[in-house]
């Protein structure tokens, strides 16, 4: 399977808080949440729904899975109108979560990636399929990229700067260069790129 992330993030990289202002969105003082609420146009919602559609699996950090589970996981049919292909999704499909805390996952079809996190990985993606989609899960990302894992990545950028909250990436960290795979703005600014990793940069004078 080749694995893909999906990432809702805006122009100064915060991926924290894109939905509503939870318990889980206020961590370390952040009070901005729900900025990427009614974003995006016709076309961005249909290319996120049908994103989801593709995937035969889903990997998960922790606290995604724990809010994924709160909502899409206590949804029926009916629950989610224009959602339901997603709500559909994530329900019927195998679920993973790369944690070292949770022990057992109550929604249905999720299970825990136990052992060496890598090898456990590695061997998903060695299964028959087409996708293993890793939604939202910001530190998970990170280290899948460092451990080059990731086939393709998906940003979602908001039109918005917050200037505070947590990031898709650090300050400080490893270098990554990308190749463009496609890239189209909304009508409401939403810009969705497709990026694969390409190794490291290039740069000048070296």
């Amino acid at each position: 399977m080749k694995l893909t992330t999906v990432t809702q993030l805006t122009v100064d990289g915060v991926v924290q808080g894109n939905g509503g202002a939870s318990g889980e969105d206020r961590r370390n003082g952040f009070d901005r949440g729900g900025w990427a609420l009614g974003k995006g146009d016709q076309d961005t919602l249909a290319f996120i729904s049908e994103t989801y559609q593709r995937a035969d699996a889903f990997l998960f950090g922790r606290r995604t899975y724990e809010l994924f589970a709160g909502s899409w996981g206590s949804m029926s049919a009916g629950d989610a109108p224009g959602r339901e292909p997603i709500r559909q999704a994530l329900n019927e499909r195998p679920k993973y979560v790369a944690s070292t805390t949770l022990t057992a996952p109550a929604w249905s079809g999720a299970s825990v990636l136990s052992g060496d996190l890598a090898t456990a990985v590695a061997d998903l993606k060695a299964e028959p399929g087409g996708e293993l989609q890793v939604h939202g899960s910001g530190t998970l990302v990170r280290w899948l990229l460092e451990q080059g894992l990731v086939d393709e990545m998906t940003l979602l950028v908001i039109p918005v700067v917050l200037g505070q909250g947590k990031r898709l990436f650090p300050r400080n960290g490893p270098d990554l260069a990308l190749d463009l795979v496609e890239s189209r703005v909304d009508t409401k600014g939403v810009t969705t790129q497709v990026w694969r990793p390409a190794g490291r940069p290039q740069y000048a004078g070296r």
